[in-house]
């Protein structure tokens, strides 16, 4: 059985206000079966995975962790929306924001373009943005006190590093990449993006140049 059933089983059960008690007479099992199923002391047979995927309104895959999309549907990219594309898109927020947002979905929108036909390149840049989103999506998620500890597999206590970890290896992945020439098309050069990307190399180049100015040592600022 998956390691998350356990979590997730408890998870949904307490985001109804449900007691042990309560669940375990509606799924036909006895609460102190229930609790082993929870404390992921026991495994539970199919048939039980199925009731309760059935009682919680999810999917199995999602009750057996394989999943975060509830209704366990799979992710096509044709089927996902491009809220940079939506006509009617509207930034809310204040002008700063609204500013930050524009530049990091241009600069990201102009980074696949580049990357985008190289397979193990486009794969080891996916990798690292999204652990990326993720630390900043959890830290954003500790901060609501009444948000469920039990949400998510890796822990509170250690998620960050466990992301820069994983960072570091697409960072090395990168690098060696980088070292095997023929395998990297990409002309990364500034002059290259701004020739081939108008519209969008503004965006990019502020960006750079931004975090650029906030890492250099003050040293070779002055």
């Amino acid at each position: 059985m998956v390691s998350d059933f356990p979590r997730t089983l408890c998870l949904l059960r307490q985001e109804k206000k449900i007691s042990q008690r309560k669940v375990a007479g509606e799924l036909g099992v006895s609460q102190a079966l229930l609790s082993h199923y929870e404390n992921g002391v026991r495994e539970p047979g199919l048939s039980f995975v199925v009731r309760a995927a059935d009682y919680y309104g999810v999917s199995a895959d999602f009750l057996l962790g394989r999943t975060m999309a509830r209704d366990g549907g799979a992710i096509l990219a044709e089927d996902l929306t491009d809220s940079s594309e939506e006509k009617d898109n509207v930034l809310r927020g204040s002008a700063a924001s609204m500013l930050s947002k524009k530049l990091l979905v241009n600069s990201t929108s102009l980074l696949y373009e580049q990357v985008g036909k190289e397979r193990g390149l486009a794969r080891a840049v996916s990798e690292y943005m999204s652990l990326a989103l993720y630390k900043v999506y959890r830290l954003l998620y500790a901060m609501d006190e009444a948000s469920s500890k039990k949400a998510f597999a890796a822990p509170q206590s250690v998620f960050s590093e466990l992301c820069d970890a994983e960072m570091k290896k697409c960072e090395v992945q990168l690098r060696v990449l980088a070292e095997k020439r023929e395998s990297v098309s990409p002309d990364m050069s500034l002059e290259h993006v701004q020739q081939n990307w108008p519209r969008l190399a503004p965006s990019l180049l502020s960006l750079l140049h931004g975090v650029d100015e906030k890492i250099s040592p003050e040293i070779e600022k002055n």
